[in-house]
This record gives structure tokens, C-alpha cells and sequence, in this order.
């Protein structure tokens, strides 16, 4: 019997894992999901965090906290813009809603360090980001937010309905669900691509 490293067969992968987010499981309390109405976009070089808003009444608050690698927000945002493209094409408009003066608007903050390249500055009629938090609930059980890594995107005429993922080995998990109302998916998608540097 040799000894000799190189004479020794290559050692191979015992098993390939693959799952599907398909089957992603959906516990009770996060299939009911969430209703948001704006949404605020925070960067990093190495993950975004978008804080879903309600602010149907003072103060507004996070109704839920996702985390995701910066490489899943950029997919999210192209499959939100592919999303709106099929929602065009069913039902024959963009979903648009006017903003006033008094609802908070998605905003996206300036990543700690340099933006990307391309990315666009927040535009000078949009709040510190700092002045925002001061005003909204955010309850400390959602500080650290819920972590996911691929996200599922379905909608009707009147909403968009965003199942956050966590894919990890035996079963993927639905870690967040988040409806808005069709017409506030583009103020999300343009969040989203400023952020990532997209537009």
C-alpha cells in the first residue's frame, strides 16, 4: 500500500446540497406578513438594510427590517424592475402614486464609505437620514432586522407582495413577507437603484 499523496485517488464531495426556494417554509407569524407604505434603503459595503415603513399615522414605524448581502439587494432591485415591467403588462399602466408633502418618501442613505460608482447622491430636499430615525418607532426586537438572501416577488392590480428568503441547508424559510400597495413599488425600485448604484 503506498503512502505517497499522489498516488492516492482524489477524494470527491460526499453530497451536492441543492433546495429551492420554492419550497421555502412560511411559519404562522410571518405568513400573515406586514403592510408597508414607504421604505427607507440603508447601504454598506457589504449589506443592505431596508426598513419597511408604516406611516398611516404619527409616529410612523418599522414594520419590518431585512438584511441582505449587497450582490442579493442589486438582484432584488433588477427583479423588482422586471416585476413592474410584467405588472405594466397586465394591466396596461406603471403603477404610480403622488407623493404629498407630509408622507415620508423612500429614502436611501449614502453608504458609510465611498458610494459606488454611479451611485447618485441623496438629492438636497430629502432629510438626513439621522433626522428620519429620530422620528420613527423602531421597536428593539427588530433592531437586528432578519437576514435573507434571495427574495420572491409577486403582485395583482392593486399589490405587490415581497417574500424575504433565507436559503440555508435542510430548508429554505420565509424570514420576512411585506406587502405595499402596487403604486409604491417604483418609489422602492428607485430607492433601490440609487442605492446600489444602478441608475
Amino acid at each position: 500500500m503506498s503512502t505517497d499523496p499522489s498516488e492516492q485517488p482524489e477524494k470527491k464531495p460526499l453530497q451536492q446540497i441543492q433546495h429551492s426556494s420554492v419550497t421555502a417554509r412560511v411559519t404562522d407569524s410571518v405568513g400573515q406578513g406586514v403592510f408597508a407604505t414607504a421604505a427607507i434603503v440603508l447601504g454598506s459595503p457589504h449589506e443592505f438594510t431596508i426598513d419597511f415603513l408604516q406611516s398611516m399615522v404619527r409616529p410612523s414605524r418599522v414594520a419590518a427590517r431585512v438584511v441582505m448581502p449587497r450582490p442579493v439587494a442589486v438582484q432584488f432591485a433588477t427583479a423588482l424592475s422586471e416585476a413592474i415591467g410584467k405588472y405594466t403588462e397586465a394591466f396596461g399602466t406603471s403603477p404610480h402614486h403622488p407623493t404629498r408633502k407630509s408622507e415620508p418618501q423612500a429614502a436611501q442613505s449614502d453608504p458609510p464609505t465611498a458610494p459606488p460608482s454611479g451611485a447618485s447622491a441623496a438629492s438636497k430636499d430629502e432629510p438626513a437620514i439621522a433626522d428620519m430615525y429620530e422620528h420613527l418607532k423602531l421597536p428593539d426586537d427588530m433592531l437586528g432586522g432578519v437576514y435573507a438572501n434571495t427574495a420572491s416577488i409577486t403582485h395583482t392590480a392593486s399589490e405587490f407582495c415581497f417574500d424575504f428568503i433565507a436559503q440555508f441547508f435542510p430548508r429554505s424559510v420565509v424570514t420576512a413577507r411585506v406587502y405595499m400597495a402596487a403604486s409604491r413599488a417604483p418609489e422602492l425600485l428607485a430607492s433601490l437603484k440609487r442605492s446600489t448604484g444602478m441608475e
